[in-house]
């Protein structure tokens, strides 16, 4: 890895920050406010030689398609409890990394899950098992998801019903 700039630094460190605080990396539109660019493009021009430098991956087609290389040389973060209304990757919440190439996965996995109980089994998802998880806002009726439901984080086939 090429050593950074200061300003590609500052937006890495952003990008991180970013990601630690919400579970999700930034938009270029709020990297471009948050580091005072006169506009998305210039933000684009930054993940760029970011992504040159081999630090991090840009997922096209998507607004938020940001994906830190260093963080996966650790391996994948397995997520322990977490609170209602706090970010499931927040620091705080990650118990460990196990040493796993996010893209053995389709789509690439972004952390581990460990499933406690037995609710699962019939679709072959055992009490300790881990589950590699990929976050996203898209999903299909049908799908085994994991989900925030009050202040416990479950894993259910979704079905939706109605409207």
């Amino acid at each position: 890895m090429k050593a950074l700039t200061a300003r590609q630094q500052e937006v890495f460190d952003l990008i991180r920050d970013h990601i630690s605080q919400t579970g999700m990396p930034p938009t270029r539109a709020e990297i471009a406010q948050r580091l005072g660019f006169r506009s998305p493009n210039a933000a684009e021009e930054h993940l760029k030689a970011l992504a040159r430098k081999g630090v991090i991956e840009i997922v096209s087609g998507a607004s938020r398609g940001i994906r830190l290389l260093q963080e996966e040389e650790e391996g994948l973060p397995l997520v322990g409890r977490v609170a209602a209304g706090e970010p499931l990757l927040a620091q705080q919440h990650i118990e460990g990394h196990y040493q796993v190439d996010p893209s053995l996965f389709k789509p690439n996995a972004d952390f581990l899950l460990r499933v406690s109980g037995m609710s699962m089994k019939d679709i072959g998802i055992m009490d300790g098992d881990l589950l590699a998880v990929h976050k996203t806002q898209d999903v299909r009726n049908g799908q085994v998801v994991v989900a925030r439901i009050d202040d416990e984080v479950t894993v259910k086939r979704l079905k939706k019903t109605g409207q």
